[in-house]
């Protein structure tokens, strides 16, 4: 269906498509450069609306149909949207599915608005990305490019175009890096991650589980996963995890 537009005052418009049901409602957080029609939103979409399931997918300022410019979107700016998304889209108690990038925006989420949220789901979850996974591996010449021009172009596995990465980005990404304290969240928590994950290190999932205070978390490593966990197989755990946190 054609995305409805949640327009405001200080920003980009924002597109999202809202599923109404019961609750807890299920709120897919996309990741880094991914827009809402991704095949696990879709799918995610379909199996809560097959349950009767409230479920609602957007895209970040600069990502899919919403507004505003890629390379002026931060990790900071990114809180933001999904914030005024659950804010002022959603009812109730919600379950946050955070895939990649998402998974940091889910655990922003979780730190800002806990007594809205019902548990976490994280599909190869990449917080603090922006400083472990760029910054820390970038070389002499990377990283003097980003202080002088400001942006670094990197090859994309997913697309034939290199994608921008700014130094607005990494520097504000240090002002919400989430694996340097505990994370106070006790609800419950699923996270699935690949072990042929590419771009995202399992570990990654570990690291998060040690922060989250919850005493009711799970990691799944699938052996033969890869970064995207988009097979029929890898949604259908991803989608009993839902399950299993809602209750029915």
């Amino acid at each position: 269906m054609p995305p409805d537009v949640l327009t405001r005052p200080d920003g980009p418009d924002l597109a999202y498509v809202r599923t109404r049901g019961r609750g807890p409602g299920v709120v897919f957080l996309g990741g880094f450069i991914s827009d809402m029609t991704g095949s696990k939103a879709a799918a995610l979409e379909d199996f809560c609306r097959r349950r009767g399931q409230a479920f609602l997918r957007f895209d970040y300022r600069g990502h899919g149909r919403s507004g505003g410019t890629f390379t002026d979107g931060t990790i900071g700016r990114w809180r933001e949207d999904a914030l005024l998304a659950l804010d002022q889209l959603t009812d109730g108690p919600q379950i946050l599915v955070g895939s990649s990038m998402g998974g940091w925006i889910m655990s922003l989420l979780a730190l800002a608005r806990p007594a809205r949220l019902c548990g976490l789901v994280g599909i190869a979850p990449a917080p603090d990305f922006t400083e472990d996974l760029m910054w820390e591996i970038f070389d002499d010449r990377t990283r003097a490019t980003l202080r002088d021009a400001g942006v670094v172009y990197q090859n994309s596995a997913y697309g034939e175009a290199p994608y921008p990465i700014t130094r607005t980005l990494i520097e504000d990404g240090r002002a919400h890096l989430v694996l340097r304290a505990p994370i106070p969240f006790q609800g419950p928590v699923r996270l699935v991650h690949g072990m042929e994950d590419k771009e995202v290190p399992w570990q990654v999932s570990v690291a998060l589980m040690e922060r989250l205070q919850s005493r009711d978390a799970r990691l799944e490593l699938i052996k033969d996963g890869e970064h995207r966990l988009s097979r029929p197989e890898d949604i259908a755990r991803i989608a009993q995890a839902i399950a299993e946190i809602s209750g029915f």
